[in-house]
């Protein structure tokens, strides 16, 4: 038996295969999430009128004070100015990555500890009420692009957001109530507020 004849059974199979999971499942798989879920499909995209402001999947750098905080990143990209070393870009969708420190590295240690301490100082009327720091704002996800923030993280920041937008505490906390959402068919996930449609809703509300 020739070499060719010993390769043509694993030369078809490995054709038929590529065209099969390579091609037609992708194809078909594309076609069926389009035609069910097209906007999860699409990226989950989110707009304010015509302009897309980001996807509902990746969490936003929000810093200012009137804007809900989500959680640490530790995703980074190339420095521009070395190119063979990294800085520290928060929610790089094309680095996802976690910071994959022990509990034992002082580098976490002291990265929490930091976060802790800007934390209680961006928010001194929720520290004086008695609030703890809730941890998902000082740990940074496995992806370093979690888009959603637990409740308590969110109502943690109410005092802050009211003092800078000049809204009521009430108002803010409504709001934030409103922004929840509860586990899929009432126990799969943990309830959970999305950041970006929050601070959206919050814009408007300022309006």
């Amino acid at each position: 038996m020739t070499l060719i004849h010993q390769l043509r059974p694993a030369l078809v199979i490995f054709g038929i295969l590529s065209v099969l999971t390579g091609l037609l499942y992708p194809l078909g798989m594309t076609a069926i999430s389009s035609a069910l879920m097209s906007d999860k499909a699409g990226g989950s995209l989110v707009y304010d009128g015509e302009r897309m402001v980001g996807s509902s999947l990746i969490g936003q750098n929000f810093t200012q004070p009137r804007y809900f905080h989500g959680r640490p990143s530790a995703t980074a990209s190339a420095d521009p100015i070395d190119p063979t070393k990294t800085v520290p870009r928060p929610y790089n969708a094309a680095a996802s990555v976690g910071s994959n420190a022990s509990p034992t590295s002082k580098a976490l240690v002291e990265r929490v500890a930091a976060a802790l301490a800007q934390l209680k100082a961006e928010n001194p009327e929720a520290v004086a009420a008695g609030w703890s720091v809730p941890m998902d704002l000082v740990t940074t996800s496995a992806s370093g692009l979690d888009p959603d923030i637990s409740p308590q993280a969110a109502f943690f920041q109410v005092k802050r957001i009211a003092r800078a937008r000049n809204l009521s505490e009430e108002t803010v906390r409504q709001l934030v109530e409103h922004m929840i959402k509860h586990p899929l068919m009432g126990w799969l996930g943990e309830p959970h507020v999305n950041v970006l449609e929050l601070n959206m809703a919050l814009d408007t509300l300022s309006r």
